[in-house]
């Protein structure tokens, strides 16, 4: 009995010692899976609505088209979530990219990206440097494009203006949101969406509704002309201009600073939707 009892506790001591008797408890593997809304990943969210995707990690391909996009004077750099694309406006850089079918026959959608300004001041006059472009559409046959996005003349690092313009037939509606707080120096998000139900856009910064309004069109979009896409700039300051109508105008820049995460979608995501893409993201899941 002596000895089958030291035989016992040897064992025990090899057991504990090589660590090869038992599993070693981990507690990550006990632990719920994070969530927000019902999203374990972004990648969740809109679920076969995901019609154009630029993660910009390394580079401008559209990872559901497939699509490469055209580099003027970028980079790539450190982003919100793995690399960004990096532009400057002293380059005068912008990348260009055909949008795929599924994006020129948009009824609804939403366009999501997180970006991160530099506020660009050469005559020292505390505005901005002319108009700087975010996600534009062109339309080829006017001046201003089917999506227009960019932030307007006379921003200041306090109270920055930011346009959204969007066509839709032979009518077209604006957003404006003046007063926008802490856009230069920092990340955020800023997402728009059309609903062809209500016929409605709806404007979030970092996941929350800011503005809304009824388009001047009712129902699904219908773009007319439909040009190239172009990142950080407007469509009539890349070279070739992507308007037949019109060029550069001295009023109008470049971004300066980083984007990252654009994603467009064949439908109005739900508040709730957004939010969880924004958290997740933040997550970087």
């Amino acid at each position: 009995m002596k000895k089958i009892l030291i035989k016992g506790l040897l064992l025990l001591f090899i057991c504990v010692v090589a660590g090869s008797c038992y599993q070693k408890f981990d507690t990550k593997s006990y632990q719920p899976a994070f969530t927000v809304n019902g999203y374990t990943s972004s990648a969740e969210i809109g679920t076969g609505s995901l019609v154009g995707y630029w993660a910009f990690d390394g580079s401008l391909i559209d990872s559901i088209s497939k699509t490469a996009g055209n580099n003027t004077a970028t980079s790539f750099a450190n982003g919100f979530k793995g690399q960004a694309l990096n532009l400057n406006a002293a380059n005068k850089s912008y990348v260009t990219t055909a949008p795929s079918n599924a994006i020129k026959g948009l009824s609804s959608f939403t366009i999501s990206f997180w970006v991160n300004p530099t506020f660009i001041d050469a005559d020292n006059d505390k505005k901005i440097d002319g108009i700087l472009g975010f996600v534009n559409l062109a339309r080829t046959d006017d001046f201003w494009a089917n999506v227009d996005w960019f932030v307007e003349n006379g921003s200041s690092t306090s109270a920055a203006i930011i346009k959204a313009h969007v066509v839709g037939g032979t009518k077209d509606a604006w957003l404006t949101l003046n007063n926008v707080t802490n856009l230069f120096g920092t990340w955020s998000n800023h997402t728009l969406t059309y609903d062809a139900g209500t016929s409605t856009l709806t404007y979030y910064i970092n996941g929350a509704p800011v503005t809304s309004a009824t388009a001047g069109w009712t129902g699904p979009i219908q773009f007319p002309s439909v040009g190239q896409m172009a990142f950080g700039t407007v469509q009539f300051m890349t070279t070739p201009s992507l308007t037949t109508t019109h060029g550069a105008e001295p009023w109008a820049s470049y971004l300066t600073g980083l984007m990252d995460e654009v994603r467009i979608y064949n439908k109005a995501l739900t508040a709730s939707d957004i939010q969880a893409l924004i958290v997740l993201q933040g997550k970087g899941k």
